[in-house]
């Protein structure tokens, strides 16, 4: 395996480790062993040496002087943020002795590990962890707090996380942005985007917030929170009723189109444009334009699954291209995501088969704070083990679980690089590597490449890696198993082994290692068949009602609660979800946190732009800066980012937010909550 640690100066290959699908190509400059420069990879077929700020800033990052350096142990009050410096050994002592006591006490599925993407590469966010905790018989982790809710309505209809090539759609003449703020979270789509506009393309972005993304399109169409399947449903009842279909394609590619056509009646202009307040000559005119344009296609962003009808609503948009039969038309289609073409294989890689009790409970993350604080729980959750997350910002009705986490009876361990929130709260807190220190391979949710991670830099202090700590933790358990005992690139090897899928199957360990990035084989979806029940398009899913949903696209309600505002946390800029939000560069281009309102709520309620006020609900209360505008609806306020835990400040956002669970996927339901705006009285702010 190569290692680049030991050249002092230079220029290194290097990826993009951040929960991003654009998962970028990187140039690393060194000088006397430290990076000194970012740079995006030219070479790179789709990212093209172009990176957003947030990476080229990541020195900022990975030598602030806030990084720990060392293992901590807790010393006075839990939460108090009060710690000492110890060794690894004693850390790994303290850890395994403290689990050994609560396995005997009261069995391993007491212990709960706590981890999502902080760091995409594969072996240290799903590999040796996974050994481990199977091994140790731990409860096991339902991680779905991002895309599971959509990836679960899209597998509905396609079969699997199947997209077209992003490189294609430089082709395509209709691009809907469809709950994405792609300037954001999706950058190199953007890139694509305008190539397609300089060759005649027209740019729709429908979306609750005129964010950047609105901002560059040709039309931007404002939609109330968690309506978008029934617009969906609108443009199909005029697809059908004005014979804008192409009907070989249904006939040949789909089960269910005459079901479908029947069912879209009801789904008419007035019925529509009342749900979503989409004016009914908009919806109209929008689905004209997508039965009339080809290729067309749709970038199903993340934003509609986060509500409680989520999966329904990916559903029933990834429905839409097979109308049209947008699938035959290079640029032509839809992505949500395109995991399902660099799928490895897993089962070598997370070795389920050590895990002794095939029965072991799975706790949903989203629920942290009911599970920790849950009496009747049977075992209790005792100790708690967070890495790649920082659940005391990120997770859903957030004061529930910091209140679970204050437990005094919860023995908690954090893994990463910073004293983070989550961190001030445990009893044992580890020092963890950046990517760039470590040695890992990564597969993109959007393009088609998968890319390889060498160490260019040494571990900074004493941290480790993730894949390190395990081994260590299974050595100090007693564990003897040779997978738990394995390289970083023995790992990657098994991962690699996949002789199921075919998309795959040209990509080894030596030529990853020896090119940086390989793309997937590249084969049309169609004709061809679908891993479907029926190897087809299902607009009709036999799948879906044997497991209790509506077997067609439907609009579902959300869940009703009393207060006037739909609350939307979305995404910032300069941070990525929790991660930068402590980093001073960052917090300096992003400048503060916000709240927009529509100008005539702003009005009713006598509040002025850029004035402090007060969000509130039963879970919890917020302070932000008032954006007043027309940038949202009226009734419905968005808010951008995750911003650090600041003592004098109430700018928690997932404070506010529920943690129901969505209707299929048990995915997060952030943008489903109701809040109350009001004026901060001055002794209150």
């Amino acid at each position: 395996m190569k290692s680049f640690i030991n050249e002092k100066t230079g220029v290194f290959p290097s990826v993009c480790p951040l929960d991003c699908p654009d998962q970028c190509g990187l140039l690393l400059h060194k000088e006397d062993g430290r990076i000194t420069k970012v740079n995006g990879d030219p070479n790179h077929p789709v990212t093209k040496g172009n990176i957003c700020n947030k990476v080229r800033n990541m020195t900022h990052r990975i030598y602030d002087d806030k990084r720990l350096k060392y293992p901590l142990r807790r010393v006075g009050k839990k939460g108090g943020g009060s710690f000492e410096r110890i060794s690894w050994q004693e850390a790994i002592d303290a850890i395994t002795c403290r689990w050994k006591e609560i396995i005997k006490e009261e069995g391993p599925e007491s212990i709960l590990p706590y981890s999502f993407y902080g760091n995409m590469g594969n072996i240290n966010a799903e590999g040796m962890d996974r050994r481990f905790f199977h091994r140790l018989g731990a409860s096991l982790l339902d991680r779905t707090i991002c895309n599971s809710a959509g990836s679960a309505g899209y597998r509905y209809t396609m079969g699997g996380s199947f997209g077209i090539d992003p490189e294609d759609t430089v082709h395509s003449k209709l691009i809907i942005f469809w709950g994405i703020n792609a300037v954001s979270t999706n950058m190199h789509q953007i890139s694509l985007a305008q190539k397609a506009r300089k060759n005649g393309a027209k740019i729709v972005v429908i979306d609750v917030h005129k964010n950047q993304t609105g901002r560059f399109a040709d039309w931007f169409i404002p939609i109330k929170p968690g309506t978008d399947a029934a617009l969906a449903l609108g443009m199909m009842h005029i697809l059908f009723k004005e014979n804008r279909v192409d009907e070989d394609f249904l006939a040949d590619y789909t089960v269910g189109h005459e079901e479908l056509r029947k069912h879209v009646e009801q789904y008419d202009l007035k019925t529509v444009s009342a749900i979503t307040g989409v004016p009914s000559e908009d919806i109209r005119k929008l689905a004209r334009l997508y039965g009339e344009t080809t290729p067309a296609f749709i970038r199903i962003g993340n934003g509609p699954q986060h509500h409680d009808n989520g999966g329904m609503c990916i559903r029933t948009i990834s429905c839409l291209p097979a109308l049209t039969g947008q699938w035959l038309h290079k640029g032509g289609g839809a992505t949500k995501g395109n995991s399902s073409f660099l799928a490895f294989n897993s089962s070598k890689l997370q070795r389920p088969d050590l895990l002794a009790d095939k029965n072991t409970r799975r706790i949903n993350m989203n629920h942290l704070g009911k599970v920790l604080l849950e009496s009747k729980l049977e075992p209790p959750v005792k100790s708690l083990y967070v890495y790649g997350s920082n659940p005391a910002v990120v997770a859903p009705q957030l004061n529930k679980v910091r209140k679970g986490l204050l437990r005094d009876d919860l023995f908690t361990v954090v893994h990463d690089l910073f004293l983070t929130e989550t961190a001030k709260y445990a009893d044992i807190v580890l020092p963890a590597t950046s990517s760039f220190e470590n040695t890992d391979f990564y597969t993109s949710y959007w393009h088609h490449y998968i890319q390889i991670q060498q160490p260019v830099i040494e571990a900074y202090g004493e941290s480790k890696s993730n894949t390190e700590v395990f081994r260590l933790l299974a050595e100090g358990m007693g564990f003897e198993e040779s997978e738990l005992k394995a390289s970083d690139e023995e790992m990657i090897r098994d991962a690699l082994n996949e002789p199921i899928n075919s998309y795959m199957e040209d990509i080894s360990f030596e030529k990853l290692r020896d090119h940086q990035y390989l793309k997937s084989n590249k084969k049309p979806l169609f004709p061809g068949k679908l891993p479907t029940p029926s190897g087809k398009i299902e607009l009709y899913s036999e799948a879906m009602k044997k497991d209790g949903y509506e077997p067609l696209p439907t609009y579902i309600p959300l869940v009703e609660e009393e207060h006037p505002f739909l609350f939307v946390p979305g995404p910032n800029h300069n941070f990525l979800n929790s991660t930068f939000s402590n980093n001073e560069k960052h917090i300096e281009l992003e400048k503060e946190p916000s709240v927009h309102l529509n100008k005539k709520d702003a009005d009713a309620i006598g509040i002025q732009h850029g004035e402090l006020v007060k969000l509130w609900n039963e879970r919890g209360e917020c302070h932000l800066k008032a954006n007043v505008g027309d940038n949202v609806l009226p009734g419905v306020v968005v808010s951008q980012g995750l911003w650090a835990d600041t003592p004098d400040k109430k700018q928690l956002v997932n404070s506010l937010t529920p943690d129901r669970l969505s209707d299929m996927g048990g995915g997060a339901v952030f943008f489903s909550g109701k809040v109350s705006v009001g004026k901060i009285k001055k002794n209150n702010a």
